[in-house]
């Protein structure tokens, strides 16, 4: 019998073996990749919207060139007559306007550097009349023009521009009703704006004029000896504007 267990023992070994190298030999299964994550369809690219206002309008774009804004600046005090009258001008007008039908659907927005302002100008002063006399020196020129961007009165460092936009619009085209939004400095006043309106062909033309104060704008008029020479809160608006078909 021990011929015999000897030779089973290498039967079974053989067997054994031979099990192990089939394991060895199968290929393991391979787990199948993640599936990759859903992208959601991108829409399509789009087209920036209008401005509000602007769709289905008549667009007209403002020619600063053609353009002119005028500030009359008016002395006070006790001592005013040794003081000067002073205008303000801007040809540095820009902007658009549009116009619908209905006119009240219409508006309009303009801007002006205040660092381009143009003190005492000689041909606006001959054009405003008696009280704004040529003879400026050209010292008494720069010396408004610092006071007119220093902090108190424009802060032409902190608050480059002046902007005006429509607020209301009501009338008609010959007979216009409009309120202008100004904004100076941080302040923002809603101003009735008496105006006269012409399109003629592709060119519209607005002209007007209209009062503020300038402490309604945070601004501080100019005063020196306790007020005996100083410069009035009200200030005279008077604009010419004309603006192109787009």
């Amino acid at each position: 019998m021990p011929p015999i267990t000897r030779a089973i023992k290498p039967a079974r070994i053989g067997a054994m073996l031979l099990l192990c190298l089939g394991l060895v030999a199968c290929p393991r299964p391979v787990r199948p990749p993640a599936p990759a994550p859903e992208v959601p369809p991108q829409p399509a690219p789009t087209q920036p919207a209008p401005t509000p206002g602007e769709a289905g309008a008549t667009l007209y774009q403002i020619d600063p060139q053609a353009s002119v804004l005028h500030i009359f600046v008016y002395r006070g005090g006790t001592f005013a007559r040794l003081g000067h009258n002073h205008v303000m001008t801007s040809k540095s007008v820009h902007g658009r306007v549009w116009m619908r039908t209905p006119f009240p659907a219409s508006g309009f927005e303009l801007s002006f550097p205040v660092a381009d302002l143009i003190v005492d100008d000689a041909d606006a002063r001959r054009a405003a009349g008696a009280d704004f006399p040529t003879d400026i020196p050209a010292a008494d020129k720069e010396g408004t023009r610092k006071n007119m961007l220093r902090k108190e009165v424009l802060d032409a460092e902190s608050y480059p521009n002046v902007t005006v936009k429509s607020a209301t619009v009501a009338g008609s085209l010959q007979a216009p009703k409009i309120t202008a939004r100004i904004t100076i400095k941080d302040a923002s006043r809603d101003v009735v704006v008496p105006t006269n309106i012409v399109v003629n062909g592709d060119r519209l033309t607005a002209s007007g004029e209209f009062d503020i104060l300038q402490t309604d704008f945070g601004m501080k008029p100019f005063s020196v000896a306790l007020g005996a020479l100083e410069v009035q809160d009200r200030l005279r608006v008077r604009f010419n504007l004309v603006a192109a078909k787009r």
